[in-house]
């Protein structure tokens, strides 16, 4: 398995014959390392949506459109796709609920976020949820947008995860000391890689000091550059 972290909170996770995508911000994302037209030429098996917000479903609709992916989100968020976008793919779950798709898994697990789509006439309330896909042996977390939360010590008491992104930009999100305090007291993950930062100037944040105080804390973090590959063993 391969993971790329294309930026923002756009990740890939490559499997054998295809790849699924989370929160596919690309045509508006100033940091974006790959075009829109380099993901339609490839094999996408699913798109997963954390929630609403216009830098995290990005370009889902073509993306399902034009490669026939998947589309997995939310029930209320799916609503929203299958009666506003048109789309036919898709697949609803919610919180804490989990199901198999193919070669990999989706559980959507708590965030705490900002939730409603739409205007006065025609609107959605959808709850926002970080996801641990599994797939060839690993589990991945991917938090999206949350702050911290102690639902996030169930993870560690749920499985190991193998793998965890965690946001470190702040001001909408947990920063940089309660994404350590995630990783170190809650989660436990075997490695963790931080996200969601630098996109706009409200949301600096320095990820090498975040790294260096969970090495601190005696876990391995990492920082991927933009449009970087890691490979899970």
């Amino acid at each position: 398995m391969e993971i790329i972290y294309h930026s923002h909170s756009f990740v890939e996770v490559v499997l054998e014959k295809w790849s699924v995508l989370i929160d596919p911000f690309i045509t508006l994302n100033p940091t974006i390392s790959i075009s829109l037209d380099s993901i339609l030429e490839k094999n996408i098996l699913a798109v997963v949506l954390t929630h609403w917000h216009s830098d995290h479903i990005g370009d889902t609709t073509i993306i399902c459109k034009k490669t026939g992916a998947q589309l997995i989100a939310t029930f209320e968020l799916a609503q929203y796709f299958i009666n506003e976008k048109g789309l036919e793919k898709v697949h609803s779950m919610h919180i804490w609920g989990e199901f198999n798709f193919w070669d990999f898994s989706v559980k959507f697990v708590p965030a705490v976020h900002w939730w409603w789509i739409g205007d006065l006439k025609n609107w959605y309330v959808t709850f926002p949820a970080g996801v641990v896909l599994r797939a060839e042996n690993k589990s991945i977390y991917h938090a999206w947008d949350t702050g911290l939360t102690y639902d996030m010590k169930l993870l560690w008491d749920y499985d190991l995860i193998d793998l965890a992104f965690l946001p470190i930009w702040g001001n909408f999100t947990m920063g940089i000391d309660d994404a350590v305090i995630a990783t170190k007291d809650f989660i436990k993950p075997n490695m963790v890689i931080p996200i969601h930062y630098n996109t706009w100037d409200i949301i600096k944040a320095d990820p090498n000091e975040f790294v260096d105080k969970v090495l601190d804390a005696w876990f391995n973090g990492k920082v991927l550059n933009f449009g970087e590959t890691i490979k899970l063993d």
